[in-house]
C-alpha cells in the first residue's frame, strides 16, 4: 500500500520502522520541525524524521507537502497537530491512539490514565475525523499499568500500536468495517509543570501515581527535590514534614507517608534519598511544599 506517515516522536518510530518492514511504499514521511531539545541551544530532528532519514525516505516538515503525493492512506502516530478538514477530504488517513477510546482522548492519553488509577491502557487504531479521536475503531490491543513509568508504559503501546497497525492494513475486512467507540468519554489534557508537583493534599498513593511520570518533584526549602523513585512506608510523620527513621527518608503526605528511595536535588547528580538527607543537614523535622 502506498502511505504518507506523520509523526514526531520516538513513540511514532515503530509504526514508521513496521511500516517499511512490512513492505508498505511509504512516499512521504510529515514531521514537526526540527527546534531544540534537551538541554543546549543546537537545533535537531525529531525522532521521527531522524529515522526516516536513516531509512531513506522523503521527509517534509510542512504539511503541504502531503498535496504534492499521491497515496492510499495517510497513517498519524503522535504528529503533534491537527489535521485540517479539506487535508482529510483527500486523503483519508488511520491514527494510532495510546489509549482506550473513548476514554483519554486528546494529548496526553498514558499520563493522564496513570494519574487517574486506570488498571488497564491500550491502544487503538481509528479512521481520523475532524473532531479529536472520534473516529471509529478499527481494532485495539489491551495492557495492565501496574507500577509501570509512563516512559514504559509508552514504549510498550507504541510497540503494540505498530505490530496492530501492520495487522489492519493487512486486513480488508477490518480496514472496511471499524465499529463506533462506545462508553464515556474523558480529555487528557496537556500536562503543565504543576502536573508533577506532589502536594501534601494527596494521598500516598495519588503521589505515587506522579512518581511514575518521570518527573515528580517537591519543594524542600525554596529548591527542587526530583523523586525518582518512592514507595509506601510506615514511619510516623506529619503531613508536610521529611524525616528520617533510621536509613528511610519519609515524606509525609495525606493519610500515610512515602519512602523516598532515589531523589535529584536541584542542580545536582541522583542519589539516595537517605544520601541527600545526611549531606542536606537540615534537622530532625522539615517542612516541604
Amino acid at each position: 500500500m502506498r502511505l504518507a506517515f506523520l509523526g514526531t516522536p520516538e513513540a511514532a518510530v515503530p509504526s514508521l520502522e513496521a511500516l517499511v518492514g512490512a513492505g508498505h511504499d511509504v512516499a512521504l514521511v510529515i514531521s514537526q520541525p526540527d527546534r531544540r531539545r534537551g538541554r543546549g541551544n543546537d537545533v535537531s530532528a525529531s525522532p521521527v524524521k531522524a529515522a526516516a532519514l536513516a531509512l531513506g525516505l522523503n521527509v517534509a516538515d510542512d504539511l503541504a507537502a502531503i498535496e504534492g503525493v499521491e497515496v492510499d492512506l495517510g497513517i498519524v502516530v503522535a504528529y503533534g497537530a491537527m489535521i485540517p478538514a479539506a487535508t482529510l477530504a483527500r486523503t483519508p488517513m488511520l491514527n494510532v491512539h495510546f489509549s482506550l477510546l473513548p476514554r483519554w482522548r486528546g494529548a496526553a492519553p498514558v499520563e493522564r490514565a496513570i494519574l487517574a488509577g486506570d488498571e488497564e491502557s491500550g491502544v487503538g487504531i481509528i479512521s481520523l475525523e475532524i473532531s479529536l479521536d472520534t473516529g471509529p475503531l478499527h481494532a485495539e490491543r489491551r495492557t495492565d499499568i501496574g507500577e509501570k513509568p509512563s516512559s514504559e508504559l509508552t514504549a510498550e503501546l507504541a510497540q503494540m500500536g505498530a505490530e496492530l497497525l501492520v495487522e489492519v492494513l493487512a486486513s480488508p475486512d477490518q480496514l472496511a468495517h471499524p465499529r463506533a467507540q462506545a462508553g464515556e468519554s474523558t480529555y487528557a489534557a496537556k500536562l503543565t509543570p504543576d502536573t508533577f508537583h506532589v502536594t501534601t493534599d494527596m494521598t500516598p498513593a495519588q503521589a505515587l501515581r506522579v512518581v511514575q511520570l518521570e518527573r515528580a518533584f517537591v519543594k524542600v526549602q525554596g529548591r527542587r527535590l526530583r523523586i525518582l523513585r518512592a514507595a509506601p512506608c510506615a514511619v510516623a510523620v506529619r503531613t508536610g514534614s521529611l524525616r528520617a527513621e533510621g536509613p528511610v527518608l519519609a515524606l509525609g503526605l495525606t493519610g500515610g507517608a512515602l519512602e523516598l528511595i532515589w531523589v535529584q536535588p536541584e542542580g545536582s547528580r541522583t542519589m539516595s534519598g537517605a544520601g541527600w538527607w545526611a549531606g542536606a543537614r537540615l534537622g530532625e523535622d522539615v517542612e516541604w511544599e
